[in-house]
Parts: structure tokens; sequence; C-alpha cells
């Protein structure tokens, strides 16, 4: 995987077609500005961060559709699969230490996953950051980023104060965890 396309939303969904998805945003007063879909089921949505200040509101927006608010609209949404990522800087709004805060609008979890519209893991991401997870299932990823060094009672930080302080590293293990499509994730890049 290469690196995100900077300072963009990625909204992925599993088990709702990228049409109904497309819809559920725009009556939402947040239209995609760039979409698609893969063959093995994924649909995504990329709003860029100038455009759309509040990232908070699509990352939520996507847990709402998996829950109770569309139940009208999703007809399984046990089965419906969300995952937020933003390729947005780490907060400077807050203290520092509260890596697993959204501090302000524009600086939403870097991570989400939800299903079923509960929380299923969020946390931000490099720099130590993947440290502080929370949700039903924060360590859905701790196998993995134990064995990477990304987290742990010693870590690849340790040695490499440069290793993965933008991500990329956690962001390489989420997509291959979900089989996120590359070409979602850097058009054109690939």
């Amino acid at each position: 995987m290469t690196r995100l396309a900077p300072d963009t939303y990625f909204m992925f969904c599993r088990g709702i077609p990228l049409a109904d998805l497309n819809g559920f945003f725009s009556e939402a007063g947040l239209p995609a500005a760039g979409s698609g879909a893969s063959e093995d089921g994924w649909a995504w949505l990329t709003h860029p961060a100038e455009s759309t200040p509040d990232g908070g509101a699509v990352q939520q927006l996507g847990q709402y559709i998996t829950g109770f608010r569309y139940a009208d609209r999703v007809s399984d949404q046990r089965n419906v699969d969300m995952v937020f990522l933003a390729s947005t800087p780490a907060c400077s709004c807050g203290d520092g230490r509260q890596y697993a805060v959204p501090h302000c609008a524009g600086h939403p979890y870097q991570f989400a996953h939800s299903r079923g519209g509960f929380a299923v893991s969020l946390f931000n991401v490099g720099a130590r950051r993947e440290s502080r997870r929370f949700g039903r299932q924060a360590d859905l990823f701790i196998r993995r980023f134990l064995q990477e060094g990304i987290v742990g009672r010693t870590t690849r930080y340790d040695t490499d104060p440069d290793f993965n302080s933008d991500g990329t590293e956690t962001e390489r293990i989420i997509a291959e965890h979900f089989g996120l499509p590359a070409a979602a994730l850097a058009p054109g890049r690939e």
C-alpha cells in the first residue's frame, strides 16, 4: 500500500451499495468529492478536509448508518462494516497527551471502525498514538501492533524516533486487515 492521499477523509463501507451510500451522505449535507466500488464489495467516498471542515461528522454518519437511525433503509446492519480513515495531521489543539480524543471538528479520529451502530475500534495513528485505543474491540489490532513494534513495553519508536511518525505502518495494517481497495486509498499512486 502507498501513503494515503493527504488531507482527505475516507469512508469505506461493505454491505451498502455505492448509490445508497452516496445518497445517505448527500442527504446529510456531506456530499462526497470522490467515490467508487471494488469487486470485493467495498464502496468508498472521499471528502477533502479543506472543503469538509467537520471530519467528525463524516465519521459519525458512517457509524449511524450501521445503526438504528437508518434501520428502515439498511436491511442488515449487523453485516455492514464502516471503516473511516483520515489522512489529516494529528490534532495540535489538545495538550498532546490525549491522543484518543478528537479535540475539534477539523481533527476527527484518524481511524474508526463501526458495525451495527457501535464503535468497534477507534484511535489515532502514528507517533505512538495507537497505544490509546477504545471501542467495543479496542484491541482489534493488538496482536499485529505488537508484532510490528507499534505498541508494547518496548517498541520500534524506542530505537527509531521517526518510525511510523506519519502512521503509514498503521494504515498498512488496517488496509490489509479489512482488504481495503488500494485504488481508493491513493488514487493514481499504486
